[in-house]
């Protein structure tokens, strides 16, 4: 007997919630094997079987409160285990194989040549690597179907987890034989998606297309031969209706890429529309379309209401004149970059106004946890990145020991993984205060939800020129709302003013934050 544990959960995660269950009593297992999710109010864990067998019972169902070290479930291990992969591993010497085609022996049958494949030595199609602490993805739509003839490096299909895509290539050139992971199955790393045959399979199907006399067949069969869109790639023209035959691919084999499909549109886009034809009535099909939310979708919207429902969330406004850093900025950003190879921004000197901030009203960078305050005595601040799955907060570790190089550093590398679907769990644990930055979208104002447990977040806005009077006399200055969301529970209305006020004196006389003052 094996028992099923719950894992650590993380960094002042104490308990988490029982999801889901991937298998029933009785039914079989494998080691590694996905067996259940768990919830927390930051991340998704998932808990895989710790041994070959059966599962044999469950102890926490779906919904219970579990913490770390409860036992959620028992594997018997061996015995009927065991004798599921031998039957699979019969099949192919023909012991399995009368069973589901009762008694149809032939190879000209039709399914006879898609389970042979493997026993002519076929190549498996297998789940990649998906990225640090990920551990199960979910298959998306097949660009081939079983039977499909297909080429070395073709895309075949796309694995969807909580923070990247994934495209999957065929390892080698032959025909589709065999599909054994369906679209929306939960898929695991090293599990067989798919079996290709080889020549044989392929000599077997051309026959099919020889008989065919006539010419209008012959540009048909170049069809194949066409690269087949990427999952990624037909979403895009799906969704915005983009010719891809316009499109030049500069992919692998002239490959449309997604960047190539983003360009073209942004290229339309630029491009004056010409008049379109009054469209005709769409039938009520053709008007929505239900897509299932993605993982990290999912996520974003339980931990976002869990934030408004729990914290007694307010937020306090206040403007800032961005003439000085703007000045400061031009000044010295070609220094900077040559001297510390990376761009100044102006995220570093809101990250370093900050900390200053936070050094002077310790409440905003505290949390409450039951009947008790945590207060931080460091200053880890997230940084809110936007992705085409979703936005995602990885957090500078440290600020505070942190210049402003360092810095830009940082968020330029957690927002380049962050797009690329590389971060890990540990990147974006622990923060005790965030930055979201919806100006660059052209936000003028807005209310940020917190970032639970933290009790403060700094929402920055788009820079608009507008007329100040500055010493009795009306000037055109750069100005941007801020905003500081925060939790009212722990955080009073005097401190969270104080606290926008110690930015914005930073930010506008940014010598402050060199002399620390």
């Amino acid at each position: 007997m094996a028992d099923i544990l719950t894992p650590a959960l993380g960094e002042s995660v104490s308990e988490a919630t029982v999801a889901r269950w991937t298998k029933k009593p009785g039914e079989a297992v494998k080691k590694d094997e996905l067996l259940v999710e768990l919830e927390t109010d930051k991340v998704s864990l998932e808990v895989v079987a710790p041994a070959d067998g059966v599962l044999e019972s469950v102890a926490a169902g779906e919904g219970d409160t579990v913490v770390p070290g409860t036992v959620l479930g028992v594997v018997a291990e061996g015995g009927k285990a065991s004798a599921k992969p031998a039957q699979s591993a019969a099949a192919p010497a023909g012991e399995a194989q009368p069973e589901p085609q009762k008694g149809k022996a032939p190879p000209s049958s039709g399914p006879v040549p898609d389970t042979s494949a493997p026993a002519a030595g076929g190549v498996e199609v297998t789940t990649p690597a998906m990225g640090e602490s990920v551990a199960e993805g979910v298959v998306g739509k097949w660009t081939k179907k079983a039977g499909d003839a297909v080429k070395k490096d073709e895309v075949l299909v796309e694995i969807e987890t909580d923070k990247v895509a994934v495209e999957v290539a065929a390892p080698s050139d032959g025909v589709l034989s065999e599909i054994l992971a369906a679209e929306g199955a939960a898929v695991t790393p090293g599990q067989v998606l798919a079996r290709i045959g080889g020549a044989a399979a392929g000599a077997a199907a051309a026959p099919k297309a020889a008989p065919a006399p006539a010419a209008a067949p012959a540009p048909a069969a170049a069809a194949p031969s066409a690269m087949p869109l990427a999952p990624s790639v037909a979403r895009i023209a799906a969704e915005t209706g983009l010719d891809t035959s316009k499109v030049t691919g500069t992919g692998k084999d002239g490959r449309i890429t997604k960047g190539d499909a983003l360009a073209a549109l942004e290229t339309r886009a630029a491009a004056p529309a010409p008049a379109a034809a009054p469209a005709a009535p769409r039938a009520l099909h053709e008007r929505e379309e239900r897509v299932k939310m993605t993982r990290l979708r999912q996520t974003i919207a339980r931990r976002l209401k869990e934030a408004q429902n729990t914290a007694a969330m307010l937020t306090t406004f206040n403007e800032v004149d961005m003439t000085a850093v703007m000045a400061l900025r031009s000044q010295y950003k070609d220094v900077f970059e040559k001297r510390h190879g990376v761009k100044l921004g102006f995220m570093s000197f809101f990250t370093k106004a900050v900390v200053a901030a936070l050094k002077d009203i310790p409440d905003v960078n505290a949390e409450i946890d039951g009947q008790d305050v945590i207060y931080k005595n460091h200053y880890d601040i997230g940084v809110a990145v936007g992705t085409d799955k979703g936005l995602v907060v990885p957090v500078v570790r440290d600020a505070d020991a942190k210049n402003l190089a360092e810095i830009e550093k940082t968020i330029g590398d957690l927002g380049k993984r962050a797009r690329s679907g590389q971060l890990g769990i540990d990147d974006m644990q622990g923060g005790t205060f965030t930055i979201t930055n919806g100006g660059i979208y052209g936000s003028l104002m807005s209310t940020p939800i917190l970032n639970a447990p933290q009790s403060g977040i700094l929402g920055m806005h788009a820079i608009k020129e507008r007329a100040m009077v500055i010493n009795g006399k009306i000037e055109i200055r750069p100005m941007m709302y801020l905003a500081l969301s925060y939790d009212h529970r722990i955080v009073d209305g005097a401190g969270a003013v104080t606290f926008l006020v110690k930015v914005k004196e930073a930010i506008e006389d940014p010598q402050r934050l060199l002399l620390e003052l």
